[in-house]
C-alpha cells in the first residue's frame, strides 16, 4: 500500500475554501491491506488499492479516499481504465454542498457551458446524500459510459454521462487537480 497523505486542504467537493496542502509519510499507518468493497468486487474484480489520502481542513480529518484499480491501471491514462474512488467521511456535510463545490473544482479542467453545468449540479444533488463521520462514498468510473455511486454499500443514482464521469474523478485524479500533491498519493506516484 502507498504511504498516507496527511492533508490540509479545503476544496475537494467539501464546500470550504483551500488553506493549503502539506503531505507527510504516515509513520503509524496500518500495514494491513484493505480489502475490495463488496460494490466494487463485480466490476472490478481483483482490483488493489492503489493510493491513499486524508483530506484535512484546518486540522480536522474530513475524509480519507482510497483509489481501487485493475490490473494494468496506467495512471497517466487514467481516464481509460475503469477504477473505483471510495471516501471514507470523518465529518459530516450536506450532500447540497459536496454537489456544489464538486462542480466548482470540475470548473478548473477547463471551461463547461452552462447548460452543462446545471445538468451536472443537478445530477450531483440528487446523487450525493447529506454524510455524517462513518459514513462512505463510494464511485464507479467506467470509460464511455459514466459514474456509479454507492452510499455505505446502498446504491445511488447513477450518472449515464462519460464526460461527466471524466471530470468528476478528474477532481481527484486530473493533472489540473487544485491538489496535486493528494492526486500523487491517490495514483502512487512519487511526491
Amino acid at each position: 500500500m502507498q504511504a498516507v497523505a496527511v492533508c490540509a486542504l479545503g476544496g475537494l467537493a467539501l464546500g470550504v475554501t483551500p488553506v493549503g496542502l502539506h503531505i507527510a509519510q504516515a509513520a503509524d499507518a496500518p500495514l494491513t491491506t484493505p480489502v475490495l468493497l463488496a460494490e466494487l468486487a463485480t466490476d472490478l474484480p481483483g482490483a488493489q488499492a492503489l493510493g491513499s489520502a486524508t483530506l484535512r481542513f484546518l486540522g480536522l480529518q474530513v475524509y480519507e479516499a482510497r483509489l481501487w484499480v485493475p490490473s494494468g491501471f496506467n495512471p497517466s491514462a487514467y481516464a481509460q481504465s475503469p477504477f473505483g474512488l471510495e471516501l471514507n467521511y470523518f465529518r459530516s456535510l450536506r450532500g447540497r454542498l459536496i454537489a456544489e463545490r464538486s462542480l466548482k473544482e470540475m470548473q478548473r479542467q477547463g471551461k463547461l457551458s452552462p447548460q452543462r453545468e446545471q445538468a451536472w449540479l443537478q445530477a450531483m444533488e440528487q446523487t450525493f446524500p447529506d454524510v455524517n463521520a462513518g459514513d462512505r462514498i463510494t464511485g464507479l468510473h467506467t470509460p464511455g459510459v459514466g459514474a456509479r455511486f454507492w452510499f455505505n454499500g446502498r446504491s445511488l443514482p447513477a450518472v449515464r454521462d462519460a464526460d461527466f464521469s471524466r471530470v468528476f474523478f478528474g477532481i481527484w485524479l486530473s493533472e489540473a487537480s487544485s491538489e496535486p500533491q493528494m492526486r500523487k498519493a491517490l495514483l502512487g506516484l512519487p511526491a
